[in-house]
Order: C-alpha cells, then structure tokens, then sequence
C-alpha cells in the first residue's frame, strides 16, 4: 500500500456504497453499518469514523482537527490513518493510479499459477450455487405457521416424549447405531447429513427473508477441501435490533434440534423397516452435528454468532484475542502495553479465559483435521497437506506472536529475561533427559500352575470332595461308569472260566490240541480285564499336587451324571501367581525383562508389586480372555472373526510374575504400571518425526 500524507485529502468514497444506522453499542455509542453492495459485505463502524466521512473530502490532518472542534471526541492524527487504510484495504475508496498499480500486482501474485492462489483456495473456497430469493419469499408465506406461539411449544413436548420413549428401550437404541457402522449405513449418515444441513440452511434464510433481508446466494463452501453447505446473510447486519440478528443465527441449530426431536419420537414409534433405519440416521447425525459442531461458540459457526448477539459483543473472537495476547505479553514478558478495549476486571478474564479455551479448542481440532488430511491422500502429498495445515492453523500465529516478544524484547527487564532463560533452559533439560516412563496395560491376574479337571468320557458321580484345601495324590471325584463295570465283570467271569478250561485240558491227555486256543482265549480276556480296569481307574480324579480346590457345583449329588465338556473344578497352586498383561506395538518397545510392575486388581487401590518375566515378539492373534474385550464391556478393543476374539489394534503379551496373590485367590482383571525403560522426550520424538517422515515418503 502506498504511504500517506496527512495534508493530502484522501480519495473518494465509492459511489456504490450504501451507509445506514446499525444497533448501538452496549455503552450507547452510536454505530453505522457501510454496505458494500457488489461485494455483499458489511463493515461496522462507530462515531468517531462516522464522524470522519462527514468530513472525507479534507485531509485527515484537518479531519482531526475539526472533529475535536466540533465534537466531544479528541481523535489523533494515527486514528485518521487508520480508518484510511483500513477503507483502502477492503477496496471502499475510488482506486487512485497507485493503488490501481498495487492492485495489479496483487492481482498477479494471486493468480492460479502461483502457489500463494493454490494455497489460498485449498484452505477455503466458497461455491455459490442457487440465487433463492423467490423460492423463499413462497416458503415464508407457506411456512407461516411454523412461527406461531404453539408451534415450539408442540416440538419441544415431542421431542420429550421421543427422548423418555428412547430411553426406555436404550438397549435397542444404541444396537441399532453399532449396526449401521457399515458400509451402506456410511452411505445413509451422508444422505441424512445433507437433508439435516440442507433444512439447517433453509431456517437461516427463512427467518433472514422473514425479517425484510435479501438472501444474496447459498452454495458449498469447501473448509480444507471439507464440504459444508452456506446461507448468505450478511445483510442481518443491517438489523438493529440484536434479538432480531440472534433469530437469524440461530434459525439452523433450532431446526436441527427440532429434526432431531420429532425423528427420535418417530423412531420410537415406528416398526422395524426402512423407514425406522432413516428416522435413526436423521436423529442422530441431527442430535451430533448441533450440539457437538454447530453450537461450539470456538469457531466461527453458529453457536458463536449466537453468542455474540445474546452478548451483543460484535467480532467476539478478534477483540478476544487482541486482549489474551495482551495478557501474555503482560504475565510472560511483564511489557506494559495498553489494553485493547476498556473493560472491567472480570470482563477481561471472562473474556481472556474464552479465548485460551479457544486456543486450545482449535490446536486440537486442527491437529485432527491435519492428521485426517495425513491419512487420506497419499504418502508424499499427505505430508505436504499435514505440513500445510499445521504451518498455517498452527505455527505461523504462535511465530507472528513471537516475532512480537522478539521485537520487543528491548522492553523487558533484565531480571525477567535472566528468569524467563532459567525456564526456558530447564524445560529444554527436563525434555532431552532420559526419564523414566510408566507404561499402562490392562490384564488378568491367574495362578501359575492351574489345573482344570474335566471327567474323562461321560460317568456317575459316587463321591464328590467339596471345595477346600487339598493334598497331593487327594481324590478329588469318584465316579462309576454301568457299562466298564459290566465289561469287567464280564472279562473276570471268563478269566475264571478259561482257567478251570485250562486246568481240565492239562488232565486230559486228549487235550493238548486245545490248549493252544484256550491260552489265547484267557490272555486276551486278561486284556480286556486290564483295560477296563484302566478306565475305572481313570474315573478316580487325583489331586496331582497339593493346592486349592475351586469352582466346584453345590449342587451335584451321587447319582448324577457328569459331562466330559463340563469342567469338574479348578485346582490352583495359591502360592505362585502371574499376570497375562497386553500392551501397544509402540509400548512393547519400551518393556524390557525384569522391569518392575504393579497390579491393581478391580475395585483395589492397594497394588500388588511384581516383575516383567517375558515379552511375546510377535502380536496377539486371539484373546482368551473374554472379560477384557469390548465386547462384553471390557477395556481392550476387539474385532470377532469366527467366532474368535482378534484385538484391534495390534496388542502384545507380556508377561507378570506377582510377588503376592491376589485377594480371594481368584482369577482377577486389572490394570498393571510398569517401569518402562528411560528416555528423552526430545530425542524420541525427533526420532519418531524422522522415522514418519521416511516412512511415508517411501525413501
């Protein structure tokens, strides 16, 4: 822009331009609203540059002069130059040949073949699509009745209602949407989606043309290449009432709750079928996108332009963030720079603590619109649009911020900048030293020797030892078995008959050509004596060492039959107990043999100390133990793949020997801290930038 001189009159204002009153400001002031008509846009000014346009055809030198003749104000020459450049920069002014000359340059360095215009437009474009101004005249007079005193009232009693039905049958509720986690269920969220915003943006312009304003166009604006759906009514500023600019805003959000509510009444009063599944689409993505995105005052969506006119507090986040970066500079480099705006000790907190909320709410939301960039293209531009995103969202404020403190460095007191290097160092030295680290795994505590006896094929119980402490070689469980009781007897009653045989051969000299036979006979009868007697002893179950015995039936009697696939009990050696914990890929690595741990069983605060004993190098094909899987409310995130338990992510078993047992001596879900090996913040996370970058660059 060129410089300018005071004692020069200033170029003339457009002759396009429209001026008109706007609502005053909250201490009184007056205000004015410049309307630039080719544009569509809006510019609030208030007395003292109201003032100025009286007087535009005198240099701003004498423009100063007469308004503090004139008036109450006592405006400075700077306040003048101001007001200029900020009406030559938004292009308010007759071009000048200089400005005609920087506007053609600026007109080059935009244009699509440079990188700046590439940039630009990737970041944020808007594509106008209808001009509605007729259709919604009809739908205001159609739609009269929606604006009726009992209209909201009927909503609201059956949005209730839907919401206590919904309640009633949750289970149902919440099956249904884990279900329609699919593909075609994909596909009905994107439908719903644009039916819910399409109406969003339908109520803004309504309510805008109900109140005189001309909708100028509604298109697709493109957020990071994300599409989002557009009203145009910037002529709400022409409004002075701020209820009537509040209406406008929050036209969208009502909609949608009221979608939500009548399709969440409709769902619980609907049968099962098609046109339950869309009612479920459009309840949801309704109930999500208003209370979750567009009622976020953090960005500039509706929620904000709500909260802006209930405050009635134009350009809410600009006037936030001059006095929060006032408020830095002040705490951090003690500078006694003025504050923005006069405002009462709690406003300025209030609104100094919105805006570092704000802050913090945008690096999270632009790290994940950042990260999600990251992952849908492919490797080399995925980390060309990550870098993008998070240079401009990210780095380049906190850098303009920095060249500020840099700037003005000059101003801040030796003793603050000697302290202020303090932390700084020691922030750096607790960063590059190597540390120890904890690391956090789920798992199950369970004895090390642990046996579950089943019976051996299908039997009757005759003797059954209760649950209790037992001795090695201890009989656990007698049983019989009607038909190996009859073989027996059966192969004893011929052992007896072969042998009197036998005997009766050995007599007579004419049997010598049989005794060859009956010998046969008799081994193989002694055969199958033995054979039995083996399963009628395998139906007398041993204690194989000395332990506790568990998990044993009350209820079983002698008489009963018992099935080989039921287990008998559980006999535990109580003395030696370990722990089958599953970690991350990115954990694992920071686990070595030996490391101490701690098991805090469920519902225990006091922890049980013990010591890693081995790490499996290859990852989890199924988990085993069902109480830790999502699926039946466990912590550890599970896919089912036939019937098979398959952790997802990737999880890796390590294993804990315990130097107590666990109280009750009962197989018990935890949470285990181990002491991972030390490391340096800094280093690793230099290394896992490096190791990302070649990764995904395919070097």
């Amino acid at each position: 822009m060129t410089t300018i001189d005071p004692s020069v009159p200033s170029p003339a204002l457009r002759d396009d331009l429209r001026l008109g009153e706007a609502s005053p400001g909250k201490n009184g002031e007056p205000a004015w609203v410049i309307q630039d008509i080719v544009a569509n846009r809006f510019y609030r000014i208030g007395w003292l540059e109201f003032e100025c346009l009286l007087r535009w055809d005198k240099p701003p030198q004498q423009i100063c002069s007469d308004i503090a003749a004139q008036t109450a104000l006592r405006p400075v020459i700077e306040q003048i130059v101001a007001f200029r450049a900020f009406l030559e920069r938004n292009g308010l002014l007759k071009p000048t040949p200089e400005m005609m000359a920087y506007l053609q340059r600026s007109y080059h360095t935009q244009s699509w073949l440079t990188w700046r215009w590439w940039l630009h437009h990737y970041l944020f474009f808007r594509i106008p699509l209808v001009r509605p101004q007729r259709l919604l005249a009809v739908l205001a007079k159609q739609l009269d009745w929606l604006f009726t005193p009992l209209t909201p009232i009927a909503i609201v009693m059956a949005s209730l209602t839907g919401i206590v039905l919904v309640l009633q049958q949750w289970d149902v509720f919440t099956k249904a949407v884990v279900e329609s986690f699919s593909v075609d269920g994909m596909l009905s969220f994107a439908l719903a989606i644009i039916v819910a915003k399409t109406l969003h943006e339908l109520a803004h312009a309504i309510v805008a043309t109900r109140l005189g304003l001309k909708v100028a166009h509604m298109g697709v604006a493109f957020v990071v290449l994300w599409p989002m759906l557009y009203t145009d009514t910037g002529e709400s500023w022409k409004l002075r009432s701020s209820r009537q600019r509040l209406a406008i805003a929050s036209a969208g959000i009502l909609c949608e709750l009221s979608l939500a509510g009548l399709s969440t009444l409709g769902w619980a009063l609907t049968d099962p079928g098609a046109l339950r599944n869309a009612l479920l689409y459009l309840a949801t993505t309704s109930w999500v996108l208003s209370l979750a995105l567009n009622a976020s005052p953090f960005m500039r969506f509706d929620g904000y332009f709500i909260l802006s006119d209930l405050l009635d507090f134009p350009n809410l986040h600009a006037r936030a963030s001059a006095l929060a970066r006032v408020s830095l500079r002040r705490a951090i480099l003690g500078l006694d720079d003025p504050w923005p705006e006069p405002f009462t000790a709690t406003q300025r907190r209030l609104l100094v603590a919105f805006e570092f909320v704000t802050w913090f709410y945008r690096l999270v939301l632009f790290l994940g619109i950042a990260v999600t960039v990251y992952f849908f293209f492919f490797k080399l531009l995925g980390i060309m649009l990550f870098v993008v995103e998070v240079s401009w969202f990210i780095v380049m404020p906190v850098w303009r911020e920095l060249g500020y403190w840099w700037a003005n460095r000059h101003r801040v007191r030796h003793g603050r900048r000697l302290l202020l290097g303090v932390i700084a160092g020691g922030v750096l030295v607790l960063l590059a030293v190597p540390w120890r680290t904890q690391i956090h795994a789920d798992g199950v505590a369970r004895a090390e020797h642990a046996l579950h006896v089943f019976v051996p094929f299908p039997a009757r119980i005759q003797t059954i030892r209760p649950a209790g402490t037992v001795q090695p070689d201890e009989i656990l469980m007698e049983m019989d078995e009607p038909d190996i009781a009859a073989q027996m007897r059966g192969s004893e009653a011929g052992i007896r008959g072969y042998e009197a045989r036998l005997a009766g051969l050995i007599a007579d000299a004419n049997g010598v050509n049989q005794e060859t036979a009956v010998r046969e006979r008799l081994r193989v009868q002694y055969e199958e004596a033995a054979a039995a007697h083996s399963e009628i002893t395998r139906l007398r179950l041993r204690a194989p060492f000395a332990g506790r015995w568990m998990d044993v039936d009350p209820q079983w009697r002698a008489g009963q039959w018992i099935n080989p696939k039921v287990p008998v009990g559980v006999l535990i050696d109580p003395r030696s107990w370990q722990v089958d914990a599953f970690v991350t890929q990115e954990a694992v690595q920071r686990i070595a043999v030996g490391n101490r741990a701690r098991f805090y069983p469920v519902g225990q605060v006091t922890p049980i100390a013990g010591r890693v004993l081995a790490i499996d190098t290859t990852r989890v094909r199924q988990l085993d133990y069902p109480m830790l899987a999502s699926r039946y409310k466990g912590p550890l995130t599970v896919s089912t793949e036939r019937d098979v338990l398959v952790p997802n992510p990737a999880l890796f078993h390590v294993l804990v020997q315990l130097d107590a047992p666990p109280p009750g001596l009962w197989e018990t879900r935890g949470q285990l801290q181990i002491d991972g090996v030390r490391r340096s913040l800094l280093f690793e996370g230099g290394t896992h930038l490096i190791g990302a970058l070649i990764r995904q660059s395919g070097f």
